[in-house]
């Protein structure tokens, strides 16, 4: 079981004091797990079985396909960032960019794996997508719609940062098909955002807020960041009662960490004191977020996502496609720099380079850099715990798709996590309590196989 940083048991309601005085600091490393195995043990030698399974024809037993398109670009560079983004490319270097990632989704659209292959969902992520131009995206755009349909796609989501929108953009937004627009908020505070370098501040937000409604998105969803440097319960209680006001159909909630490349980390590491909130006080915050929008008439759908009702009840799509496809198995075309996906069990990642991602498309070929065949225990394991984020998990689902009793093989794993209250096991199910949810991720690595436990995660 992975050690909790702060040793700190749950603690709800407004929080200890008003003032966040951080006792035991976040450490440096990553936290949030997204993969399985990690990625530090993907590597240049199973490039080839990627290839393999690039060549081998879809079906129709072949599951969901989404495609994802990382966008690089930012204004500023976030303190706690640690996505492969850029700030200083110009405009001919963006279009060079957008040129070359739609040649890769053209490349892929040749392969056997791909070719009339329907999409399921899309997702634009950044970096931050809405800092290109209009006639950048819809170029873009068109070009992909030659090499894969939109009609079948179920959801397409669009990460935006409100300091780059005006009131065209978000038309063109809506008007390329995007579903789920995903506004990059992360605190309503314009000191808190300063402190850590986010571009925008409060007034940006607020502007575009009325074209996002009149576009008729089906879903606004909001991120929210707890434990910002800078941040006191003061701020942050405004900061949720303010996202009650906007009322968006999904707030995201995120615990500030400190992976290794962040401008914060990298301070630490030079002999720095942590800034970050410890953990316990960043699960308060999180837990004080979750008990307010409940009585606002917002549902817990994830570990960090919570819906509002009248999504759930028709009037609008409450779901996450990408999460949910995503955490069942769904193969997923990653393109762009540093991007990675996942093919018929095969994990791959681009080239995390400028020059290492643009160089082979401009040869006409693929920019892979790693990849890792899976085996079916670590399909498996990936599942479940990608699963477990959405706080419950149910033993049939695997009994059917694998031929494994979960709450069998990963039994004292399991009955160690209930002793210790983060979860309840009423067979066939097994439920996250608070607690576990407000600290998943550090548990997670329970149940890694043995030789990936004491892996680097990156």
């Amino acid at each position: 079981m992975s050690a909790d940083p702060s040793g700190a048991p749950e603690t709800k309601g407004r929080g200890p004091s008003p003032a966040i005085e951080p006792v035991k600091g976040t450490a440096v490393g990553s936290v949030f797990v997204s993969n399985y195995p990690p990625f530090s043990a993907w590597d240049r030698d199973h490039i080839t079985a990627f290839e393999q399974a690039l060549d081998t024809p879809w079906n129709e037993a072949s599951p969901p396909l989404g495609l994802y398109m990382h966008i690089p670009f930012c204004r500023k560079r976030c303190k706690f960032c640690y996505f492969r983004v850029y700030t200083d490319r110009n405009a001919e270097q963006i279009q060079t960019y957008l040129e070359a990632l739609a040649h890769e989704i053209e490349l892929y659209g040749e392969k056997a794996a791909f070719a009339g292959r329907p999409l399921d969902f899309v997702y634009f992520g950044g970096g931050t997508p809405s800092y290109i131009a209009v006639k950048h995206l819809e170029a873009l755009v068109a070009r992909i719609q030659r090499v894969f349909a939109w009609n079948t796609v179920k959801e397409i989501t669009f990460e935006c940062e409100p300091g780059t929108l005006t009131e065209a953009k978000v038309a063109a937004i809506r008007g390329i098909g995007v579903t789920r627009l995903s506004l990059g908020v992360e605190h309503f505070d314009d000191r808190v955002l300063r402190t850590n370098g986010r571009a925008h501040e409060s007034k940006e937000i607020d502007r575009c807020l009325p074209w996002i409604r009149a576009a008729g998105f089906a879903q606004l969803n909001i991120d929210l960041i707890a434990g910002m440097v800078g941040e006191c319960w003061e701020t942050w209680r405004q900061t949720v009662a303010r996202t009650v006001e906007v009322d968006p159909d999904s707030v995201t909630i995120y615990q500030m960490e400190l992976p290794y490349n962040t401008v914060y980390s990298k301070d630490i590491l030079d002999g720095g004191r942590s800034p970050v909130a410890d953990w316990q006080t960043k699960r308060a915050m999180h837990d004080y977020a979750v008990e307010t929008l409940s009585a606002a008439g917002y549902v817990v759908s994830s570990a960090y996502t919570l819906v509002k009702k009248r999504a759930l009840d028709g009037d609008g799509d409450g779901n996450f496609r990408y999460r949910d496809a995503l955490w069942h198995g769904a193969d997923l075309l990653g393109t762009g720099v540093a991007s990675f996906g996942h093919l018929s069990g095969v994990h791959f990642q681009n080239q995390a380079d400028w020059d290492g991602y643009l160089a082979p498309l401009a040869r006409g070929a693929l920019s892979i850099g790693r990849a890792f065949r899976t085996d079916k225990a670590e399909r498996l394991t990936r599942e479940l715990i990608l699963q477990l984020k959405l706080g419950r998990v149910d033993a049939r689902y695997f009994a059917q798709k694998f031929a494994v009793d979960v709450l069998d093989r990963y039994g004292q794993t399991f009955a160690a996590l209930a002793n210790a209250g983060m979860l309840e096991i009423d067979a066939p199910e097994v439920r996250l309590t608070r607690q576990g949810l407000l600290q998943v991720d550090h548990l997670l690595p329970s149940f890694y196989a043995e030789r990936y436990r004491t892996s680097r995660y990156t």
